[in-house]
Order: C-alpha cells, then structure tokens, then sequence
C-alpha cells in the first residue's frame, strides 16, 4: 500500500496527497518531511509539516509500521523506575530517541528474574525495532537470547550477562571499586566495609572480587563480616550500617554498591547519633542528581548514567540498520567525586 492510498482509505482523512498540493513536492516527499527524515531539506521539512498542522493531518503510525515492517519502538527494561539512577538513563533514553522518531516502550521488572522473563516476552510481542536491557538479579541469559533470535536487536545496559554474545553499555565496576577504596586509604582507613551487591549480578560480583584483590594488594586482611550482601536499596544500607557499628571491631568506612545504599547509610550513622564525613566515611557510587543536595554531599563515583543511556540508545539504531555487527562492550571509565560524606580516619 503506497503512502497516498494508506491515507485516503477513509474518507474525511487528510491525504498526503493534499498536503502537497500547492508546494510542488511529491507525496514521496511529504511522507519523508513527516518522518523528519534527513533526506529531506530542513526549509521543505518545515514547509510540509506547517502544511500538515493547518490542515489538521494525523500520522496513521499503524499503517506506517506495516509498510515498513517497523513499530518505530524500541523497548527498554530495567530493575526499578523509583532508583534515580534508572531514572537518568531512561531521561537519556527518551532524549536521544527523540531525534529518531522512535518512541519508548518500558517495561519494569523489581530485579526479579521470573518476573523479567514475563515481561520481556511482552515486550517481545510488540515486535520493537530494539530493546535496550538492564539484566535481573540472577539472570541467566536465555530470555535476552530468545529475543536476539528472534531478529529484534539486544542492548545489555548497566549490567552485563557474559557469554550471551549480546552488546553492552556499562561503567567498569572494577575501576570504580578501586577509585572508592583509594579514596578511602589516603584519607588513613584500613578498615573498610562494602555494602550491597552480591555475586549473581555483574556488578556486584566485580566490584567484590575487586575489593578482595585490592585488599591482597594493600596486606590488609579479609574479614567477611565487613562484606554486606543486599539490593540496591536505601532498607539494605540502613540495615547494614546499624550489623557493622554493632561488630567489636567496626569499620571507619563504607564503599557502597550504589547512591541509595549510602543514603541509608547514612540515615543510619545518624540514627547512631553518628555523622557521616565526621565519624564515619561513606562513598556511593553512581552520582545521581540527589547525591550532591545531601548535607552532608555525597562522596561517589560517577558511572556516568545520562551517558550510558546515550551510548546504548545510539548502539542499539546502529544495530536496527546493521544487524551483522559484532556484538561491542563499551565500558565508560568512572570519576571519583569528593564531597562531604568522607573525611580522615580517626577524627
């Protein structure tokens, strides 16, 4: 069905053929200008759609996605809309897509991969041109591959499933563990705990075999006791500061798994009668927006989340136009960013 006849099927619908009548360009034209396909000059872009929003055109995107073969829909799912952070990617998400006319189709799964499967099988039946993914906790890959299979383009953000073959966007974890930790030696503790993560997820499992090694490098002993196991929430760093004060030797210091762990951590010091910067050191990691109106700010590593969504986002359209790509890591170094939450040992 051409794009005229995809219009004029119903009577009283503006046609593309008249809004290009009076602008001498073809309905081809018009079709594209809609589209805002760079093919077509800016000035004629502009002209067509003034055209088109005089004469009250509605764009029939159903007709359009099966001429194409394409929804124009490129899925994304992730853990917790709540997590600022997820928020941040989703905000990149949305603004770079934006120039491409795709629209975002999210589904939302509490880190739980039973519930992962489920709804990315719905994801699926709407056919998205691509789907950017942030892996549940304990995922073992087969869902992300059945739907690779199935020709629709995967992006693996934040966290990675190795041996999936797949693209991913992330923050090396490693890197940003050591930042942490330096960090946290230079100002005199030995005695550092880290909070939250686990070994099923990437991310947790780097960042702890990075903690291990670096405290082999340092000649400092491994107390397991200092190793907290939890998600990526506020509940998880209140209740792991309130086990690791209660220890006979307590840490001086936290490494946490991300932002909203160390918010509750430090929610906790202060329960303690304790202030975070001035007894206790605490560092995030993830830098979302709140970490810096925190009193006091939040020391953190930056995994650069806008940035992760916009690498993704544009990883993922390279792939819906060139399928045959080797799949690509593209790790993002961190930043370390100082703020008050951290201070000298033994103040």
């Amino acid at each position: 069905m051409n794009d005229m006849t995809e219009d004029a099927a119903r009577p009283g619908r503006v046609t593309l053929l008249q809004i290009a009548e009076g602008l001498g360009v073809s309905t081809a034209t018009v079709s594209l200008a809609l589209r805002a396909s760079p093919l077509v000059a800016e000035a004629t872009r502009e002209k067509v759609q003034e055209r088109a929003r005089s004469l009250g055109y509605v764009y029939n995107r159903s007709a359009a996605s099966l001429r194409t073969a394409r929804t124009n829909m490129i899925a994304v799912g992730v853990n917790d809309v709540v997590n600022p952070y997820f928020g941040e990617i989703l905000a990149a998400i949305e603004e770079t897509l934006a120039g491409s006319g795709h629209t975002v189709l999210l589904g939302t799964y509490s880190d739980d991969p039973v519930k992962q499967d489920r709804v990315l099988a719905t994801l699926k039946e709407y056919r998205p041109d691509g789907m950017i993914l942030c892996p549940a906790n304990g995922s073992t890959g087969e869902a992300l591959t059945t739907i690779a299979a199935a020709g629709i383009p995967v992006v693996q953000i934040t966290r990675e499933i190795e041996g999936v073959g797949l693209d991913v966007v992330a923050s090396d974890d490693g890197v940003a563990t050591r930042l942490a930790l330096d960090h946290l030696h230079d100002l005199g503790h030995r005695r550092i705990a880290v909070v939250g993560g686990n070994d099923t997820m990437s991310t947790g499992r780097n960042r702890r075999i990075t903690y291990r090694a670096w405290l082999t490098e340092r000649r400092l002993p491994f107390d397991p006791a200092l190793m907290v196991t939890g998600l990526g929430t506020r509940d998880t760093g209140f209740a792991g500061i309130q086990a690791l004060l209660d220890l006979a030797e307590p840490p001086t210091a936290a490494v946490c798994m991300n932002d909203l762990i160390a918010f509750g951590v430090m929610m906790g010091l202060r329960q303690r009668g304790r202030e975070a910067g001035r007894d206790f050191s605490v560092v995030g990691a993830d830098d979302v927006r709140e970490a810096a109106m925190w009193a006091p700010g939040l020391t953190t590593v930056s995994t650069h989340p806008s940035e992760q969504g916009r690498r993704a986002c544009e990883r993922v359209l390279v792939r819906t136009v060139n399928p045959a790509l080797p799949a690509a890591r593209i790790i993002l170094p961190p930043t370390l960013v100082v703020r008050g939450s951290t201070g000298p040992a033994g103040r």
